[in-house]
């Protein structure tokens, strides 16, 4: 079993950045695709970007192409996502979320067996 905490969120202007982390304890992340999800009110949790074990495969929402960018630490355990040109859009919580399918992306939930707490983005116009 893993244990994953947020951090990095908070209060930006649009346009600002933000560098999400996701650390991990209990078990090596190496051992899941690691994946970022987020959720805003009154709104599904919705896929943002997850990335495979060893890095190889990365995959983003049409939403956050471009702009963020899922990166993993192995050595570190933690997971990270830069989230460049910020729009009010992207206001959520966003969560950490480990995959055991480790060599394949999913962007479904369900398919993620342990989450973070999350944290809270922000973005002001």
């Amino acid at each position: 079993q893993v244990q994953l905490v947020e951090s990095g969120g908070g209060l930006v202007q649009a346009g600002d950045s933000l560098r999400l982390s996701c650390a991990a304890s209990g078990r090596a992340i190496s051992s899941y695709a690691m994946g970022w999800f987020r959720q805003a009110p009154g709104k599904e949790r919705e896929f943002v970007a997850a990335v495979t074990w060893s890095g190889g495969i990365i995959r983003y929402a049409e939403s956050v192409k471009g702009r963020f960018a899922i990166s993993r630490d192995n050595a570190e355990n933690t997971v990270y996502l830069q989230m460049n040109s910020l729009k009010p859009e992207d206001t959520a919580v966003y969560y950490c979320a480990a995959d055991p399918g480790r060599v394949v992306i999913r962007m479904g939930p369900q398919s993620y067996d342990y989450w973070g707490q999350g944290t809270q983005v922000t973005v002001s116009s």
